[in-house]
């Protein structure tokens, strides 16, 4: 089957091209990918090639196909997999395969990555259990799965010691304060999107330098919406503060509970430590570009005060059916994430322009040929064409937010790429 797809052929080396897929062997499944979200490891793997560890060594003659948040639809199963997988089937694709030479979708595999209009799912995939079933309404919150799946794996990472009998309570602190550090871009807000929803936290600070990504953090999440599930949600741009540490212990009563370090900068590190209570945990949750980063703690409240530091990265499969549940429950509803909407034309640009972060999470319709828009700039295309005019009065009328019903109409009247 023909297929057209972003392919990386070597470090800053991106080309969308069409080419043939092979024959799905009896245990694999073809689908076709209707969204994908792009991801700053992406971006990562773009720039330093076959220097990235889950990146092949012979991609200049076998490109790799990129992308890894990907939410789509069966159109066909090999013999031995359609018991299990049937046409017409919305599916995600977990790509954290957890194996030892650490090829994963949307690094590795030259016939399966997120943009792509089809691909092949592979034998490994399945044995994995990582090709997943997506009930939930969207095809952008399927694309988002993996990346909340990294940060409610981050959540189920922190933990806690009762020092009186060296018990352990795994998880962020229930009614605690939680600091989210860095915390405006499209991690950041999954992670104020679970704190407020899922993890039960009492109070969540978010922290920037940037005021725009704060204003719009704030207007997708806002602590008035957060009040009302009894949570003390505040937005600060620590580039005002002459002490932002003391005053960040100041509003939590003296430290926090649970920190997450969202960019991976070593004074940030420093800085959740300092703010942290006794038994606090550091999440530091930031993917270093550099193989060499390094950071400071002081040691002695490690010892004294228990504080702790970890990293979490990824996810596993038990956390993309978790994801998929709190979507399909309305317990979360991530679309404030969405910040552009794009066709896969636009990818290899939006993948190089992540050199200085912009918006929150940009989704690539991969059939669609479409620009990379800011949703909330949709009218000023709508001056010009109806179907954007169309479709910024169902983003207005959904409070600013991309929607089901904003990407519904988009998806059955925006201009499809010709195969």
């Amino acid at each position: 089957m023909l297929t057209k797809a972003v392919r990386l052929y070597g470090a800053n080396d991106l080309r969308v091209e069409k080419f043939e897929l092979p024959e799905i062997g009896a245990n694999e499944v073809l689908i076709k990918v209707v969204s994908d979200s792009l991801c700053a490891s992406t971006y990562k793997a773009v720039i330093q090639g076959t220097a990235h560890k889950r990146v092949p060594e012979d991609i200049a003659q076998n490109p790799v196909i990129i992308g890894h948040e990907m939410c789509g639809t069966v159109v066909r199963a090999g013999a031995d997999a359609a018991d299990k997988w049937k046409a017409g089937q919305n599916i995600v694709i977990q790509p954290a395969l957890k194996l030892n030479n650490g090829y994963d979708p949307g690094y590795s595999y030259k016939y399966i990555g997120g943009n792509s209009i089809y691909a092949v799912v592979p034998e490994i995939v399945l044995e994995r259990g990582c090709l997943v079933a997506y009930n939930g309404a969207g095809f952008y919150k399927g694309s988002l799965v993996e990346a909340i799946g990294c940060v409610l794996r981050a959540f189920k990472g922190m933990y806690h010691t009762d020092y009186s009998t060296y018990t352990r309570t795994d998880g962020a602190k229930r009614g605690g304060r939680l600091a989210i550090l860095g915390g405006a871009g499209p991690m950041g807000l999954a992670a104020v999107e679970l704190a407020v929803n899922y993890a039960g936290c009492g109070q969540v600070v978010v922290t920037d330098l940037d005021k725009d990504r704060l204003s719009y953090a704030e207007k997708m999440y806002s602590p008035e919406s957060a009040a009302k599930k009894g949570v003390d949600l505040r937005y600060i741009n620590t580039s005002d503060l002459e002490d932002a540490a003391a005053y960040l212990k100041e509003i939590s009563n003296g430290g926090f509970d649970d920190a997450f370090v969202m960019v991976p900068v070593p004074a940030l590190v420093t800085q959740a430590e300092a703010i942290l209570g006794e038994d606090g945990c550091l999440n530091f949750f930031a993917g270093p570009p550099v193989h060499e980063l390094q950071g400071s703690l002081n040691l002695y409240r490690v010892h004294y005060d228990g504080i702790h530091l970890l990293g979490t990265a990824g996810s596993i499969s038990e956390d993309t059916e978790d994801v998929i549940k709190l979507i399909e429950d309305g317990v979360i509803d991530p679309s404030g994430m969405v910040s552009h909407i794009m066709g896969m034309d636009c990818v290899p640009d939006s993948i190089f322009a992540m050199k200085t972060p912009s918006g929150a999470k940009k989704v690539c319709y991969n059939e669609l040929n479409i620009p990379c828009i800011e949703i909330a700039k949709l009218h000023e295309y709508g001056k010009t064409d109806k179907m954007y005019k169309r479709l910024a009065e169902i983003v207005e009328e959904n409070g600013g937010r991309w929607c089901e019903a904003a990407e519904k109409y988009l998806l059955e009247n925006a201009p499809r790429v010709c195969l």
